[in-house]
């Protein structure tokens, strides 16, 4: 693999592949082109050569990427060859919808924890996994090797959770509380704010139809 920094971007879209690919090989399809991968994901074909460039060369000219060989690549790149342990703070709806979402597990992304601060939740059962108070997520997050954090409370305990997992090792947290968090520079931290995303979405709504609005001249009366 090549050293230079790869963007976020970039790093962003392996998952689409490998998403795709996977899709490929549980229909026996054994080689892909970058033409036919474009098409499906609507991305320039030259853009995917170049994202997968960065880490080797995978493809052969004329017949294109092999499913399976591709697919060990990405996994491995994303570092899912070994399984990354997750722990998530916040018990509420939106935490027991992703400790029930078991699709990420084949990709070897397991949450292994669960906490909440607030005491009717704590010894609650969510897929197996019983709801910790958070006075023990450090020790657990040691024990278990947790990598990553996923928080899912309201936006004034997000600082302090986020504080919590910081302590505790964690590396990277996925923050689905609608505030920024500080954290050092060596923890990554990725936003998923559906508030956002949501209200963003209403700017495309009717669009088209109110640029011809504008552009439309008085009538004379």
């Amino acid at each position: 693999m090549k050293t230079m920094k790869i963007s976020e971007a970039v790093v962003r879209r392996l998952p689409i592949y490998l998403r795709y690919l996977t899709e490929l090989q549980q229909r026996e399809v054994l080689t892909v082109s970058s033409q036919d991968l474009g098409l499906k994901l609507d991305l320039n074909p030259a853009q995917i050569r170049k994202d997968l460039a960065y880490f080797g060369e995978f493809g052969r000219k004329g017949i294109g990427y092999d499913v399976a060989y591709l697919i060990q690549k990405i996994r491995q790149i994303l570092k899912l060859n070994h399984q990354i342990s997750v722990a998530l703070v916040g018990a509420g709806n939106l935490g027991q919808a992703l400790s029930n979402y078991n699709t990420y597990l084949k990709d070897n992304m397991k949450i292994v924890a669960v906490f909440d601060a607030h005491t009717p939740k704590i010894g609650k059962k969510i897929n197996n996994l019983t709801v910790q108070p958070m006075e023990e997520l450090e020790q657990t997050v040691r024990d278990h090797n947790v990598r990553i954090g996923i928080i899912t409370v309201p936006a004034f305990e997000a600082q302090n959770v986020a504080n919590a997992f910081v302590n505790a090792g964690v590396e990277a947290i996925l923050n689905f509380a609608p505030v920024i968090l500080k954290v050092p520079n060596h923890v990554r931290v990725h936003a998923a704010d559906f508030t956002t995303d949501l209200l963003s979405l209403a700017y495309y709504l009717d669009n088209g139809k109110e640029d011809e609005e504008d552009g439309e001249e008085p009538m004379d009366h």
